[in-house]
């Protein structure tokens, strides 16, 4: 479908729980336009594996024209329904959909990115201090461990006093 179709406008999809990428899986096979927000901090799934989170948990958004046959949607593998308010389904501005992308693309630009088990500095003030990087505890700290008097700490900091180490730091 067509960003610049005139008669094609975004709404909100309602996934069922956790089930946010499936849904949108199923809905592109289908050749839906869809778009899933997702947040640049990556968390750690049961999996032990790091994957993004969904800025809307249990939404997405579809590009759907007025002539579009809505009824295979609810029908989807991972859906639960289209969004509506006294039963007609309510657009999303094109505005609001762009301002959330431009927001989404900056974020990831501007994230710096650790694996669990990378070694990391700390920058505190004037102090450098080594340490193992773990998780992400929210959006904004991360939780680390740190080798202090002969024992291992795990604490949770701002994720901005963090950075990568180079080959040939100390």
């Amino acid at each position: 479908m067509n960003d610049f179709d005139s008669n094609a406008n975004w709404y909100l999809i309602q996934t069922k729980p956790r089930q946010e990428a499936r849904a949108e899986e199923h809905l592109l096979r289908q050749q839906y336009d869809c778009f899933r927000p997702l947040r640049a901090a990556p968390v750690l799934t049961r999996s032990r594996r790091v994957a993004d989170e969904d800025l809307f948990p249990g939404y997405l958004f579809i590009r759907l024209d007025c002539n579009d046959n809505w009824y295979p949607i609810r029908s989807t593998r991972g859906v639960c329904r289209i969004v509506a308010f006294g039963g007609m389904p309510c657009p999303v501005p094109d505005s609001l959909i762009a301002s959330i992308r431009q927001r989404a693309q900056a974020g990831s630009a501007n994230a710096v990115r650790f694996t669990e088990g990378e070694a990391v500095r700390v920058r505190n003030g004037d102090s450098d201090v080594q340490a193992i990087f773990l998780c992400e505890d929210g959006d904004e700290r991360a939780v680390i461990l740190l080798n202090m008097l002969q024992r291992e700490q795990r604490i949770s900091l701002p994720r901005s006093s963090l950075q990568r180490l180079t080959a040939h730091a100390c």
